[in-house]
């Protein structure tokens, strides 16, 4: 197959924060049922943690200096409201180990969640 180039399906970033939360989200579960520990809060500050990081990863932070020389391009505010989003989902996970509880953060996890599972959908049945 040489000669073929390789098609990226979804990020490698992304995939890779999906399985990572997937996995725990079966810790919690685990946790729950054979220990009787409710880790969900730790469990939720991390899955923000990690998907922060993946989404802060895809927006190439890099390239968003470039912004002052190309201009506001449609690739450059993607890639910028890509970078805000996993900000504020990485301060959420911090602030979230802390206590410190507030409706945004419901909402910033809210966002996430729909982002995720719109990449899990076409991940799966969508692109080839």
């Amino acid at each position: 197959m040489e000669g073929m180039e390789r098609k990226n399906k979804a990020s490698d970033y992304f995939v890779y924060v999906l399985a990572l939360v997937s996995i725990l989200g079966f810790v919690a579960i685990i946790s729950e049922t054979l220990f009787s520990t409710d880790i969900r809060v730790f469990i939720e500050s991390l899955w923000l943690i990690i998907v922060g990081v993946g989404m802060l990863a895809e927006g190439k932070i890099m390239r968003l200096g470039r912004i002052r020389e190309e201009g506001l391009t449609p690739v450059n505010f993607t890639h910028l409201i890509t970078v805000i989003v996993g900000a504020i989902a990485v301060v959420a996970g911090f602030l979230n180990f802390g206590g410190v509880t507030h409706a945004s953060f419901q909402a910033v996890k809210g966002i996430i969640a729909i982002i995720a599972i719109i990449i899990i959908v076409i991940q799966t049945w969508i692109v080839e």
